[in-house]
């Protein structure tokens, strides 16, 4: 027996032992050689995986909500314009930031288990000038994707500066920030990155760096202020030793070794792992006639798979019993339907091997709390699917 639990919730993931190997070495100082070129390589490992060799790669200490800060402070002034586009509980998070900083938002909130058309993003930009607009490639909390390569050719043709919250996408979604034109693709370590929770990361495109340096006013942020910061990250890039606040040390360490293990991978193979794995979930979950949040298998996420509880199931009971099963999994986010469903995290280094566990201990769960279902069902679709899959890749 193992004796831990397997941790299937959208973030924090179950991590590689060299990751996790990387956060117990010594610690080493933040100016010491070894270190800066650990952390000047991290840097440059990013703009791979973020597919922006042009951009401007930060790393700081804090969450995704960070990042998502940053690129408020940094690029919004008191009476900007900025277009919120929301499919779940992050999108209003963002709308939230901007007006902190004096921003006048407007919301485009999609319905519950759907996107905003692109036809209503254009007719909102073409009302009038808007300096940014901000989505969210996938919403942990429902689990819609969206496509931001339409988005942000849209954000151009208006010249408007897009920023892309990718904490539950960057590196288990398709991204390629440069050639779609996005100025902010932000995200957060313990995600699909695959390091443990404390990293905001975030790469700002060309024209992102020249609106903040064209700013009129201070930006009212300090920690947050792109001014104490870019320094800092030209200075590791070029392997010289920079201060303006500790970074985190053992997390840069254990960072850089989960961008080496997703550059080995490579971005295409990762990104198409962790589609065929999604869809396999889905159609384990679609044979226990169990209902995603997404109205479609189109806008559900790879990264992670809302679910609807079964009609007469006790979410409590039915996590405290997923949990007696191995699995750890999460409640409902959405507040407005928080009771309703559960959420699976499939990214980073997950396995089909993981995923079996998971459908296993979901079919044990119903039937423990008498919920009628063939047992399984779920695994046998899971299986059937997945040799589809990789029958039609070969």
């Amino acid at each position: 027996m193992k004796g831990r639990k397997l941790l299937m919730i959208p973030g924090p993931i179950e991590f590689e032992p060299d990751v996790l190997h990387a956060m117990s070495i010594p610690t080493d100082s933040h100016v010491s050689p070894d270190f800066i070129e650990i952390f000047g390589n991290s840097l440059e490992l990013m703009r791979t995986v973020w597919k922006s060799p042009k951009g401007q790669p930060f790393i700081v200490a804090g969450t995704g909500t960070l990042s998502m800060d940053m690129a408020v402070a940094n690029l919004i002034e008191q009476g900007d314009n900025v277009l919120v586009i929301s499919t779940g509980y992050f999108g209003k998070r963002f709308k939230d930031i901007l007006e902190r900083y004096g921003a006048n938002t407007t919301i485009l909130e999609a319905p519950i288990g759907e996107t905003v058309s692109l036809e209503a993003i254009e007719e909102e930009l073409n009302s009038k000038q808007y300096k940014a607009l901000t989505m969210t490639h996938v919403d942990t909390s429902t689990g819609i994707l969206v496509e931001p390569k339409f988005i942000a050719a849209l954000a151009k043709k208006y010249n408007t500066l897009s920023i892309l919250d990718g904490v539950c996408s960057v590196a288990g979604e398709e991204i390629k920030q440069d050639e779609w034109g996005l100025d902010v693709v932000l995200t957060a370590s313990q995600k699909a990155i695959g390091v443990p929770p404390g990293l905001a990361l975030l790469i700002a495109s060309e024209k992102a760096i020249e609106v903040w340096q064209n700013r009129k006013t201070l930006v009212s942020n300090y920690y947050a202020d792109w001014n104490n910061w870019l320094p800092i990250m030209k200075a590791y890039e070029e392997r010289r030793p920079s201060y303006f606040g500790t970074p985190p040390v053992n997390l840069i360490v254990a960072l850089e070794t989960s961008l080496k293990i997703i550059s080995k991978e490579g971005m295409v193979k990762r990104i198409n792992r962790h589609q065929s794995l999604a869809k396999a979930f889905r159609a384990g979950i679609a044979a226990l006639h169990l209902e995603i949040l997404p109205k479609s298998n189109k806008i559900a996420a790879n990264t992670l798979t809302a679910i609807y509880y079964p009609k007469g199931i006790d979410g409590a009971k039915f996590s405290a019993k997923m949990i007696e099963n191995n699995i750890i999994i999460a409640g409902g986010l959405l507040p407005e339907i928080k009771a309703t469903y559960f959420r699976i995290g499939h990214m980073g280094s997950v396995s089909s091997n993981d995923l079996i566990s998971v459908l296993g201990a979901l079919e044990r769960t119903l039937l423990e709390l008498g919920h009628s279902m063939e047992a399984g069902k779920s695994i046998q679709a899971f299986q059937n699917e997945l040799l589809k899959i990789n029958e039609y890749n070969l």
